[in-house]
């Protein structure tokens, strides 16, 4: 590949708030040098700065290569303010909080029978960790509204409808919207389903899966599915119809070896109950209805997914970091393969220099009209020169809609509390999430305050 000197490319500043990231931070790395039309700065400011600093050496070895088309200058940076001024896009990926206050998130509920398989986004800990989350993506619209009004910010956070809603609640005209790939997952299957029943032979891109995509993070759905002049509904219900019971998988038994893989069979099922393709992974479906998948460990095993430990979680952290240290010492090299994510092409098409659309996560101003308004919704959008603009995605069935409206109350109360610093109203979104509500209140009670003095310090802010 010819390379592309630093005067052709566009020449951007790039913000990433939580620059130390062991993964993420490697896959924007990866697909920045392989954009040849992009070039510029990327400032990593993280509260582990040393981790920053690992990262700073990454990618300016990576930029270095002779191979690479994206050339970079990355800078580790001690504030914040640092960080954001002047940038261009605002890159937001970080850990709220500790894998220490995520395993009393995940396994303290388990106590008094409630199960979750993530844990990132809805449930008792979905909440919790969204209410010590709201303090510092505060700061962070406070410090984006000071230093860069007018830059586009990506979140990848999680929970990302409370990181999103506290942003545009601080900074209403901050122009921010999530990305979450699980989406891509679905459409993948879709591939499947095409090469199954419409006798496609040739390798099939995922983006080759046209989609309506319509709900909230993690509980995302598509009605309308095409390839090419295909309707792929009837052919998704007799592929559903055919593996129910067993499930489908790519590598036969993969569910049971790896956490985060399953046999698809909880989508199946949603789609025999609603008649849409539900459009996220088995583990992030089922925790919007808990009380259907999530009952006990032996229901979670007969849908064929995983609960996924906060140990696996802590160990593997000791992977990533001794990866670093490898990849920043030249004993390894960080594999220059396409990541597979879309950021690099949404900033493309924000620049001018594309137009893509694809889905993300912004204010519903009624692209989903049976849901709130100003609800953080999941639709496609139109990306072109300094626009992002939802696509009109319609009407959700009612039983859908009245299932997301729930969470997106309980959601906008955690955002609530954090904001007016009344725990109160935490406590009363927590008693009303669905996985939480089969308690007796004494029970759920003592569970919300076991949950809340094991995250205490993240809470400083709230004046507890």
């Amino acid at each position: 590949m010819l390379n592309t000197t630093s005067e052709q490319q566009k020449q951007i500043n790039i913000a990433y708030i939580g620059g130390g990231s062991r993964g993420w931070a490697w896959r924007l790395m990866t697909d920045l040098a392989l954009e040849k039309d992009l070039g510029g700065t990327v400032r990593l400011y993280d509260i582990d700065f040393e981790a920053a600093k690992t990262n700073e050496v990454i990618g300016n070895k990576l930029s270095s290569k002779p191979e690479v088309v994206g050339k970079w200058q990355y800078v580790a940076v001690g504030s914040l303010d640092e960080a954001l001024y002047g940038a261009d896009f605002v890159i937001i990926s970080i850990l709220p909080g500790t894998f220490e206050e995520m395993y009393s998130d995940v396994h303290a509920p388990e106590k008094y029978g409630i199960y979750q398989s993530v844990g990132d986004t809805t449930g008792p800990c979905g909440l919790i960790r969204g209410l010590r989350t709201v303090p510092m993506y505060v700061e962070f619209a406070e410090a984006i509204k000071r230093n860069c009004p007018d830059a586009w910010v990506i979140n990848y956070t999680n929970p990302m409808a409370i990181c999103l809603k506290a942003l545009y609640e601080v900074f209403p005209k901050i122009k921010a919207f999530g990305c979450c790939h699980e989406v891509f997952g679905t459409q993948k299957l879709l591939t499947e389903v095409v090469k199954e029943f419409l006798g496609e032979e040739r390798e099939i891109s995922r983006r080759e899966i046209k989609v309506n995509v319509l709900g909230i993070n993690h509980f995302t759905w598509f009605d309308k599915a095409s390839y090419k002049t295909h309707d792929l509904f009837p052919l998704y219900k007799e592929f559903v119809n055919k593996y129910y019971e067993e499930g489908f998988e790519k590598t036969k038994g993969l569910w049971e070896k790896d956490y985060f893989a399953s046999a698809n069979r909880v989508k199946f099922d949603l789609f025999k109950r609603f008649g849409l393709i539900a459009a996220a992974g088995d583990r992030h479906l089922a925790e919007f209805v808990p009380y259907i998948y999530l009952t006990d460990k032996e229901t979670v095993y007969k849908w064929k997914f995983n609960l996924t430990p906060v140990e696996w979680r802590i160990k593997h952290r000791e992977e990533l970091i001794k990866l670093s240290k490898e990849y920043a010492s030249d004993q390894k090299e960080v594999p220059l393969n396409p990541s597979g994510e879309e950021g690099v092409m949404q900033m493309k098409a924000i620049l001018g220099l594309d137009t893509l659309v694809i889905n993300v996560n912004l204010p519903n101003m009624g692209q989903i009209p049976n849901l709130p308004i100003g609800a953080i919704v999941e639709t496609n959008a139109v990306f072109t020169h300094d626009d992002v603009r939802p696509v009109y995605a319609g009407k959700l069935p009612s039983d859908l809609a009245s299932i997301m409206t729930r969470h997106i109350s309980n959601q906008e109360l955690i955002v609530k509390a954090a904001l007016e610093k009344d725990l109160s109203l935490a406590k009363r979104a927590f008693l009303n999430d669905p996985a939480v509500e089969r308690l007796p209140q004494n029970k759920a009670e003592q569970l919300f305050e076991e949950m809340i003095n094991n995250t205490k310090k993240y809470l400083a802010y709230l004046n507890l």
